[in-house]
């Protein structure tokens, strides 16, 4: 039922929840208040909550009037857990889906629940909430139009490492979360694969002690090689930058190879693809060249 209210149309609220219907919903990030008037009437009348973990979704349900029974659905019992969650809503009851911060499905295993859902013929629906990488997004001051998510990177350095030189030519605002204990060095790499960007790390978003740090990548590390980050975060870079072909200067062309060899631990056909990227030079011609300087070196020649 659609009402006109001031020259806007306005959603009359639907009756919900109804049996045999999984509910997506959004829940605060950080700040209790942002718990929507929907979503607080969708789980104190739902029949049961699929959640995380329900010592902390009780806590966040304590100001509810009542809830459904909350049940645990998280990476680790997910196979065990999701056949009944099915079974739920197969026999009628109405099932809410959260997760311990945000919306469900991102980052963590929701959305395989609501593709198993659908594929079984259920209803789906999400209500709307809050979302830490479009938050930490539009306060960052970036580019917001064209982004990338690209979620956590992996843990191991040599996949972190692959995984950005993978992306170094991204032109879009690119958007990850990172543990604490993890930023260092994925800002160490970020320096090394993709120069000094624009970037921002937010951090405690939406709460009393909310803070982006940057404004580039260079200011940041130094600001988190100083305090400890934490708590998980928000980083924000700015798409590469359409390259510009510099005037060939081979010496200056060798050193900067071999620094990024020696100094940031790349293979020779990493840095020729990173100085490629950075300098408008085809990657062929700058592995060819760090192979003339070997060969140099080894002949006791100039290779330039």
């Amino acid at each position: 039922m659609m009402a006109t209210q001031a020259g806007a149309i306005v959603e009359q609220p639907r009756e919900e929840p109804h049996g045999g219907v999984l509910y997506v919903v959004g829940t605060p990030i950080g700040n209790r208040e942002d718990l929507s008037p929907r979503a607080r009437r969708v789980l104190e009348q739902v029949d049961v909550i699929a959640c995380e973990d329900t010592r902390h979704s009780a806590q966040l349900l304590q100001g509810l009037s009542g809830h459904g029974r909350l049940i645990s659905f998280h990476r680790h019992n997910r196979q065990r857990r999701q056949p009944q969650l099915l079974g739920l809503l197969t026999a009628g009851h109405s099932l809410a889906l959260i997760s311990d911060a945000g919306l469900p499905g991102i980052s963590d295993p929701g959305e395989e629940l609501v593709a198993a859902a659908r594929q079984a013929g259920h209803g789906v629906i999400c209500i709307p909430g809050p979302t830490a990488f479009v938050t930490a997004l539009v306060g960052s001051g970036l580019p917001c139009g064209r982004f990338v998510f690209e979620g956590f990177l992996p843990a191991k350095s040599s996949a972190r490492r692959q995984r950005l030189q993978h992306m170094a030519g991204e032109p879009r605002t690119v958007v990850f979360y990172e543990a604490p204990h993890r930023l260092l060095a994925m800002l160490e790499d970020l320096l090394a694969l993709w120069g000094d960007r624009p970037l921002q790390v937010g951090r405690e978003l939406t709460k009393r002690h909310e803070e982006f740090i940057g404004p580039t990548t260079a200011m940041a590390l130094d600001h988190f090689r100083g305090q400890s980050p934490r708590g998980e975060c928000c980083v924000v870079v700015g798409g590469c930058p359409k390259p510009v072909t510099l005037p060939w200067d081979g010496e200056a062309l060798a050193t900067q190879l071999q620094q990024l060899i020696q100094k940031d631990g790349l293979g020779p056909s990493q840095a020729a693809r990173v100085l490629a990227q950075r300098s408008g030079h085809s990657r062929q011609q700058l592995y060819a060249l760090l192979l003339q300087r070997r060969r140099g070196e080894e002949q006791g020649t100039e290779p330039y």
